[in-house]
This record gives C-alpha cells, sequence and structure tokens, in this order.
C-alpha cells in the first residue's frame, strides 16, 4: 500500500483526493464507481480535519492499494484523535421528514451505502477507517 501523510486540514483534501484517485485511474473504473470513492473521501477526511484533534491540529494518514481477485481499491484513513467509531452510531433515519430538518449527518450513511466494505478500529493508538470498493 502506498501512503500519504499531510496536517489533517480541510484544504488538504484536494491532495488526499489526487492521491487515491492517482493510484485507482490505473485500474480504469466507471465514473460511477470513482465519484462514489472521490465522495467517501471527502467525507472520511472533511470528518478527520474537523473533529478529530478539535481544538489542536494533528496528521492524518491515507493508504491506498490496489487488490485482486477481485479487483477492488482498499484506502485506510488513520488519525491520532481521540477513539472515536462512526460506525458505532446509530443509522441515520433517510425519511423525508428528516431530510428537511436534518443539517448534517449524514456523511457516515453515504460511505457505508456506497462502499463495499466499511471497517473500524483503535489500533496503537490510531483511529482506522477502512473503505473498500470492488472497481
Amino acid at each position: 500500500m502506498k501512503s500519504l501523510r499531510v496536517p489533517a486540514r480541510p484544504e488538504e483534501l484536494d491532495g488526499v483526493t489526487s492521491f487515491v484517485m492517482g493510484e485507482i485511474e490505473t485500474c480504469g473504473c466507471s465514473p460511477r464507481t470513482r465519484y462514489q470513492i472521490e465522495l467517501a473521501i471527502e467525507e472520511i477526511f472533511v470528518n478527520i480535519s474537523n473533529y478529530a484533534y478539535a481544538p489542536g491540529e494533528g496528521d492524518a494518514e491515507i493508504l491506498c492499494g490496489i487488490l485482486r481477485d477481485p479487483l477492488r481499491a482498499e484506502i485506510r484513513f488513520l488519525d491520532s484523535g481521540e477513539p472515536f467509531d462512526p460506525l458505532a452510531r446509530e443509522k441515520a433515519d433517510t425519511s423525508p421528514e428528516s431530510f428537511m430538518e436534518r443539517a448534517g449527518g449524514l456523511g457516515i450513511f453515504l460511505v457505508t451505502e456506497s462502499m463495499d466494505d466499511v471497517r473500524y478500529a483503535y489500533e496503537n493508538g490510531k483511529n482506522v477507517l477502512t473503505i473498500v470498493k470492488k472497481l
């Protein structure tokens, strides 16, 4: 897996996206798959940037690899912020009524619905969120 370490700041999002998509481009994935991966990257990285170290600062590490049989991308997001499992939250209410009242909170729902696998672990003092998407 290739890795990228950046300050966990929203302005680093473009670099993170370019890094991951550069790895995935070699596989020729569909525009839909590309969009889903880009959306997941944005949701996860922006949450790390805004919440992992608040009010302080820290780094995020992104690892990306292409796996075979079946062909898929595995992307890991690591931070040293407070332990936080976004998958442990109650499943989002996606009813039309809820959408009218909701200001946010659907990011992890979008990630879990669009990826083939999403896992969280707290390892060696780091939050590790792994997403997998078939290419």
